[in-house]
């Protein structure tokens, strides 16, 4: 085998990629970390395998990320798989079944890899680490904004600063065009329209109906700060339906700010793309300086609702990669070199101290430069750790 030949070896698909020191250590601390704040909320960890029967992953709310999913058969049962695109899902299954007697409100929380089909313009990875939170059996404003105020503590505990949340409700659109009673097809050149955020367009696809377009193009105007938003939102004459909708989200605004009123808030009412299996008040989570997105939740249906068994549910997932990449990253811990015949108990006092110790297997003329090699910060002379 040739050099060449060997350096293919190290070729990964497009959007697969190895995490080398430091950055997967990084990670990894960083994943303790969410985990550990979400366990000071109550939240308890489940672990869901990488793969699992296609009727489970795919069923109910999972049927939107079915494109997103490679397949497989098990050999033993000869029935598909599929592996995950998304840990919410499992955690659903798991509350629904295994958890299904576990008193309410459940939560639960996790962390792991997932894998997709395909990656995106913004987005090109297709294996990423996701960690995790889902509050199960209740459908109040308080769990809503539970999710929000628990994202934003888990990723400020990892070193992100300067977050900003914006606010979605994802079923306002279809509510308020049932209460309009508005046609399937307008519905959808309307749907396009909004998408595209263009007040010509909303108009046009209405045609005649001029109140229901002032009042789709009053929500669409209804997007920025929160605040400025809300009132917005309350000037319009939204059927009932729509109007309670309204209501949640503006009740969850309210205890978010009470919570933390210095938090950025934002609003886009009518904004529905990445969001189809929510249900409710729907959020992202970006750093003020980055444009990519850290984190998403919000309220959807667990379960399988074509079986007859959901339940209200709540949470959010932070996507790792992002996250690092606009965290502040810590100071590598430091490196001490112990030279050949050091006993294997005088490591510990210095692993104590905060240092990593990288013992000595060959024998080196230079101590010194040995250590350097080994990319260490320090080296054992003499009973001391001396800088290098």
């Amino acid at each position: 085998m040739s050099a060449n030949d060997n350096e293919h070896r190290g070729l990964l698909p497009a959007g697969l990629a190895d995490l080398l020191p430091p950055d997967a250590a990084r990670e990894a601390r960083a994943i303790d970390t969410a985990i550990a704040r979400l366990a000071a909320f109550g939240y308890e960890r489940v672990k869901p395998p990488v793969v699992e029967f296609e009727e489970s992953l795919l069923g109910g709310p999972g049927a939107a990320l079915a494109s997103q999913t490679f397949r497989l058969m098990d050999p033993v049962s000869q029935r598909m798989m599929g592996v995950r695109p998304d840990m919410t899902l499992q955690v659903a299954r798991i509350a629904v079944t295994r958890l299904k007697h576990v008193e309410r409100p459940l939560r639960l929380s996790y962390g792991g890899n997932v894998i997709r089909v395909r990656g995106s313009a913004l987005k090109p990875e297709r294996q990423f680490a996701q960690v995790g939170a889902e509050l199960f059996g209740v459908d109040t404003a308080e769990a809503d904004a539970e999710a929000v105020l628990l994202t934003v503590d888990a990723l400020r505990a990892i070193g992100v600063a300067g977050l900003t949340i914006d606010l979605n409700l994802p079923t306002l659109v279809a509510a308020v065009a049932s209460g309009l009673k508005l046609a399937a097809d307008p519905l959808r050149r309307l749907r396009r329209a909004l998408d595209r955020k263009d007040e010509a367009a909303v108009t046009k696809a209405l045609g005649e109906d001029k109140k229901a377009a002032a009042l789709f193009t009053g929500l669409l105007r209804a997007a920025g700060p929160a605040d400025t938003a809300i009132t917005q939102l309350k000037k319009l004459k939204l059927p009932a339906s729509g109007a309670a909708e309204a209501s949640r989200l503006a009740e969850v605004v309210d205890l978010v700010k009470a919570a933390d009123p210095d938090l950025p808030l934002t609003l886009d009412p009518v904004e529905y793309r990445g969001l189809e299996y929510q249900t409710g008040v729907s959020f992202s989570v970006f750093a003020l300086k980055e444009r990519q997105e850290l984190a998403r939740g919000g309220r959807y249906s667990a379960g399988y609702p074509e079986d007859g068994v959901s339940e209200p549910a709540t949470g959010f997932t932070l996507y790792m990669d992002a996250v690092l990449a606009a965290s502040a990253s810590a100071p590598e811990q430091p490196r001490l070199y112990l030279p050949p015949g050091t006993a294997w108990r005088e490591a510990e006092p210095w692993q104590a101290k905060g240092y990593a110790v990288v013992r000595a297997v060959v024998t080196a003329s230079d101590p010194r430069q040995e250590a350097k090699r080994l990319r260490c910060t320090h080296a054992l002379i003499e009973g001391e750790a001396v800088p290098l």
